[in-house]
């Protein structure tokens, strides 16, 4: 009986943590509009702001490591989620890894992903089956030095999640946490560029986050058109069309294609003359 209250209090909070997070976050319901469970529950961006990177963490491994260990090189995807939540943080990873599959950017090469657990009871050992299971689920060779699941105390994750602006709440009568569910993707040096709110993560939306994050450093000249044409929306955690933007490339496309038009057609009619008129041509060709 117990457990089927737990199963039906867990499917009302994830389904108004959806609400709470489809247009962006947590100004959607005001404070005082909010079930209890959710009170103080969200995400405030903090975008272009820096981590800790001293901040404490303990790999999947056991091994004492530094937020900051996985910055410099590449920008980072980071997750919070909890390794023994019933419901909610599997449909986040469940989404984040099959994001992941459908990008052609590969973990531990154009990037790196970093998955933390915000309940300090965690240890290394549930983080490494967590690792192996994702690892299994993503199938692509070199991952398992990319992407990375910590845990660590409580300190550490306090200041870690206030630095993110990510709120959540522990439920004493359920023994389980309460919370929203997004990505944020960082630069290299560990700001904060971008949340992606939700369980499912689009790929286009992904790959121009990394590609921004990344300070173009990574991606093709296509995904610089893309850029062009595309603006990051903070309200809604996503990517949208830029209208006038558009319009210009379209309009810079269509003349370069009528000059190469031109200059084909005025190609293939000088050849014309050429085969119509071989004599006169080479002697033209003679007094030049």
């Amino acid at each position: 009986m117990m457990e089927k209250r737990r199963t039906v209090f867990w499917s009302v909070v994830t389904l108004c943590l959806f609400v709470l997070v489809d247009t962006g976050g947590s100004q959607i319901l005001s404070s005082s509009a909010r079930p209890d469970a959710l009170a103080d529950v969200g995400i405030e961006q903090r975008l272009d702001e820096e981590l800790p990177l001293d901040l404490v963490f303990r790999d999947e491994a056991g091994r004492e490591v530094q937020i900051g260990d996985y910055f410099g090189d590449r920008p980072v995807i980071l997750s919070l989620v909890y390794y023994e939540c019933p419901m909610l943080c599997t449909m986040v990873l469940n989404g984040l890894v099959s994001s992941l599959a459908d990008l052609d950017f590969d973990v531990g090469n154009e990037f790196e992903v970093v998955t933390v657990s915000f309940n300090p009871k965690d240890t290394p050992d549930l983080a490494s089956r967590k690792k192996q299971t994702y690892l299994g689920k993503y199938g692509r060779d070199g991952a398992e030095d990319g992407w990375h699941f910590l845990t660590g105390e409580a300190g550490s994750i306090e200041a870690l999640t206030e630095a993110v602006g990510f709120k959540y709440k522990f439920i004493p009568e359920t023994g389980e946490f309460v919370h929203a569910s997004s990505i944020m993707v960082l630069t290299p040096l560990g700001k904060l560029s971008k949340y992606f709110y939700g369980i499912y993560y689009p790929e286009l939306d992904l790959r121009l986050g990394l590609v921004e994050a990344s300070d173009n450093k990574i991606g093709s000249p296509v995904d610089q058109i893309l850029l062009y044409c595309y603006h990051y929306d903070p309200t809604t955690g996503k990517y949208g069309m830029v209208i006038m933007n558009v319009i210009r490339v379209a309009g810079t496309l269509t003349v370069l294609m009528l000059v190469g038009f031109m200059l084909l057609m005025f190609r293939r009619d000088r050849q014309r003359k050429e085969q119509d008129n071989p004599t006169e041509t080479v002697l033209s060709e003679r007094m030049n």
